[in-house]
């Protein structure tokens, strides 16, 4: 490919911002880009970032956007618009990740410069085609327009086909682990980050990742530890790490403070750590004993693979056609129902009280991770993708 047939990735944060789409992205460039001319146009909330700079080799373009403000997101029309138009001559393939507002704009620019598209249908509930077909007529009209579609997880293949859009548009790519960076700890290790946050060696850890938001449902974790805490439990941690406060939309800032004010009624708040953000997610996850996603909405769980990709056993909301595509209960991991207070201690009190039964669905977990969700692999397939598009 010359640079002519490039891409564009469009995403709605990208490094050093943290944000599953943003590092999904990251990777899939780290991967590629001696074989694709990748180019990057972000949105960004922090005004701090540079409107441009390199990372890993190639170019990002940010426009600051305040959403509290009209005049600002007037102006990132604006900005958008002529990012788009200034590097236009570098890409015949626009690949979005999720769709938002600037979508529109940006498929309506690239079929006027007749490019290529591609959408990565990321949230169940918010980018699939059958919520997008809900959302407004010029939404979907937009949308339907797109030359290829990447569904993350098979929950998307029913919106998609009762959508009625084209069959040979749909992909299905998940989203992909790099299994050097995410691998089982050394007992070295594991004591350097218990260390780090004060956490005993001899104390099991419980890992939640992942953004304060009402979808993500930390305070459900919670609650299921401290129903077991005192008893089956005794010197155990909870590590959640995750921001808790936040401009992004979706962080709930009340949904820490009332963790920490119920740990504290019943005699638990030593037993919390947070960490609020961190580019080295990877060593956390080799402090843990088992990590826990509580959420009630996904597309495919970045942390969830990522946990599954460090052996650690792993305990997931039931979420069809999303994580039980990925688990089989009590083979390589545990679902138990959202919101299910009651089923999630019993499956921490198991993992808990069978280290046997929980290093071996630890290992499966792992071997899920190398032979479904390798970054190797899937980043093998977008390139595919890539060229048919690009090609055809």
């Amino acid at each position: 490919m010359t640079a002519q047939s490039g891409v564009l990735l469009v995403t709605g944060a990208y490094y050093p911002e943290l944000s599953g789409a943003g590092l999904q992205t990251r990777s899939l460039v780290r991967r590629l880009n001696d074989r694709v001319a990748f180019l990057v146009l972000t949105t960004t909330t922090d005004p701090s970032l540079p409107a441009a700079d390199t990372q890993d080799g190639i170019d990002v373009y940010r426009i600051f956007i305040d959403p509290r403000r009209w005049a600002s997101k007037l102006l990132g029309i604006v900005r958008v618009t002529r990012a788009f138009m200034r590097a236009s001559h570098r890409f015949s393939l626009v690949h979005l990740h999720g769709f938002s507002q600037k979508s529109i704009l940006l498929i309506v620019l690239a079929r006027l410069m007749r490019k290529k598209v591609a959408i990565k249908l990321t949230s169940m509930g918010g980018d699939d085609p059958l919520s997008m077909r809900a959302r407004s007529r010029v939404s979907f009209a937009a949308f339907s327009r797109a030359d290829a579609f990447f569904a993350v997880s098979p929950a998307f293949r029913e919106a998609y086909d009762a959508a009625r859009l084209p069959p040979a548009r749909f992909h299905l790519i998940p989203n992909g682990v790099d299994v050097q960076r995410f691998r089982p700890a050394t007992a070295d290790e594991r004591e350097a980050v218990r260390r780090e946050v004060g956490i005993p060696s001899s104390s099991l850890v419980v890992l939640f990742v992942g953004f304060f938001s009402r979808e993500k449902r930390p305070d459900v974790l919670f609650e299921a530890w401290a129903a077991i805490a005192r008893s089956l439990a005794p010197h155990s941690f909870v590590l959640f790490v995750g921001a808790t406060r936040s401009p992004y939309y979706e962080i709930d800032r009340e949904l820490a403070d009332a963790i920490r004010r119920r740990a504290a009624e019943r005699g638990l708040a030593g037993r919390l750590r947070f960490i609020e953000s961190t580019h080295e997610i990877e060593r956390f996850h080799r402090a843990a004993d088992v990590f826990v996603m509580t959420s009630v909405r996904e597309g495919m769980p970045n942390a969830l693979l990522e946990a599954m990709a460090s052996g650690t056993p792993c305990i997931a909301t039931r979420l069809a056609g999303v994580t039980d595509s990925i688990i089989e209960d009590g083979h390589n991991g545990v679902l138990v129902s959202p919101d299910d207070v009651a089923a999630l201690s019993q499956a921490l009190s198991a993992i808990i009280g069978r280290p046997e039964w929980a290093q071996r669905i630890g290992c499966e977990a792992r071997r899920t991770i190398e032979t479904r969700y390798n970054i190797e692999r899937t980043s093998a397939t977008y390139l595919d993708v890539y060229q048919r598009l690009m090609n055809a």
